[in-house]
């Protein structure tokens, strides 16, 4: 399948700007409500705002819309937040590659909605990845692996979700493991390093959440 790769652009406090030097323009960028300002902000160039709009400073939305933005109103009385429904819309766009970025903060319970949005099973044919303020989330939804590049010292964690992680692997680690299951609800992942530049996460079944809470320092 032909890569298309989309940037979701959500709500909370504003990203760092030095993102702006990592998130090379893709193919697709779309905001979530408030995230317009944001993505306006990275220097990004918005394709699509999704949501709601109840956040949004509503001369940028008639700005946006002007220059060709697509605008996908929702109800304010939905089901699901404006990221899930933005990063919906990417996906129904073609995107396979999916970066969401926040600067985090914000209601936990969006918080929440957000990580879970992430690890949905619907999404589980995509390559998912989040800058959140200044950590880097990667989902991987087993049998799948991913190749981490680090600095020598970084922490890194390892986080079952939404039910057991079977068969998780791990080289390049302070503790690596072979063919483990992470149980969920525990945090036993957490804190662990890299030891060389690069480490290797595999997972045979389940959903596995590698965090770099630091990333962004080390980028």
């Amino acid at each position: 399948m032909e890569r298309t790769t989309a940037v979701v652009v959500i709500g909370g406090m504003a990203p760092d700007r030095r993102l702006a030097k990592i998130l090379t323009q893709p193919d697709l960028v779309v905001a979530a409500d408030v995230g317009l300002h944001h993505a306006i902000d990275l220097g990004l160039r918005v394709n699509a705002v999704v949501g709601d709009m109840d956040s949004v400073d509503r001369a940028v939305l008639v700005g946006a819309e002007v220059n060709g933005v697509e605008v996908v109103r929702s109800p304010s009385d939905k089901d699901l937040t404006d990221t899930e429904l933005a990063l919906r819309h990417a996906i129904e766009r073609g995107a396979t590659h999916l970066t969401v970025v926040t600067g985090g903060g914000g209601r936990l319970d969006h918080q929440l909605g957000v990580i879970a949005s992430l690890a949905h099973r619907e999404f589980a044919h995509c390559l998912i990845t989040a800058w959140w303020d200044t950590a880097r989330l990667d989902v991987l939804h087993g049998p799948t692996s991913i190749d981490v590049t680090g600095t020598v010292g970084e922490v890194i964690g390892l986080h079952a979700f939404g039910g057991d992680a079977h068969g998780v692997m791990t080289s390049g680690l302070k503790w690596n493991v072979s063919r483990e299951t992470f149980t969920a609800h525990s945090s036993r992942g957490v804190s662990n390093e890299f030891i060389q530049p690069t480490a290797s996460i595999s997972c045979e079944n389940g959903i596995l959440i590698v965090t770099r809470p630091h990333a962004l320092e080390h980028s």
